[in-house]
């Protein structure tokens, strides 16, 4: 709305102009005025730092990267002690929340309304076997790790209860990259040991068959249920 009084339709070029405009003034106030206005709310930009970073500037423009201080620390104490046996390899994350109200929801997620959850990417190696920042797709959401033929599969089930949007990320990859990536085990059941052993943590959340084929025992690894969407290309976490 400033925009549109800012720049009158008799101005010349006013679509180019409006455009602009708004840009400056959204990178303005994303940079500037919301960092402090959402410390009011309890919630500040997940840190970016040689362990943690955000899978693209997407979550960082869109402003959805904001988390309590609380889960800050998780993620940076996770990150620091996944680093000991992966030095180099981030914490890479996606999804969190918005930084401004409790309740308000960041969609497509059922649950980011708080400053609580952040979604966090699994990892991966190169042909060469070595684990790696990189991403099998560009949102960093969509290409699954499926069961095995002789594991339990979750997904089948919710599917065939009538469950449609189990399998929705799969429509926002934005498209899939590096596929020379496979599937790492030993990176991912390292990462997610490292945020298990902090006490703040309340809550992960992974698929069936991959938290029985990481070997993850503790009883802070729930199921999500089939109202909300398949665990497989990403694990969700959350504290008090």
């Amino acid at each position: 709305m400033l925009v549109l009084v800012l720049i009158k339709r008799t101005v010349s070029r006013h679509h180019l102009k409006r455009t602009a405009c708004f840009t400056v003034l959204y990178l303005f106030a994303t940079c500037v005025l919301v960092p402090p206005l959402a410390a009011i709310y309890g919630r500040e930009p997940v840190l970016a730092n040689g362990a943690i970073q955000a899978h693209s500037f997407f979550y960082k423009l869109t402003n959805r990267n904001y988390v309590t201080p609380r889960l800050n620390r998780v993620l940076e104490a996770a990150a620091l002690d996944f680093q000991r046996k992966y030095p180099g390899v981030k914490l890479v994350h996606l999804d969190a929340n918005f930084p401004f109200i409790d309740g308000f929801p960041l969609l497509p997620h059922l649950s980011h309304n708080d400053g609580k959850k952040i979604d966090i990417t699994l990892l991966y190696k190169d042909q060469v076997n070595t684990v790696t920042n990189r991403k099998p797709s560009v949102s960093g959401y969509g290409v699954y790790e499926g069961p095995e033929n002789n594991e339990f599969d979750q997904i089948s089930i919710c599917k065939g209860s009538g469950y449609w949007q189990y399998d929705f990320p799969k429509y926002v990859t934005l498209g899939t990259i590096n596929k020379d990536l496979t599937f790492s085990e030993e990176g991912t059941r390292a990462m997610t040991l490292s945020v298990l052993r902090q006490k703040s943590l309340k809550k992960l959340f992974i698929e069936p068959h991959l938290k029985t084929r990481l070997g993850l025992s503790n009883n802070k690894v729930r199921y999500h249920g089939c109202q909300a969407v398949r665990h497989d290309d990403h694990i969700h976490i959350q504290v008090e």
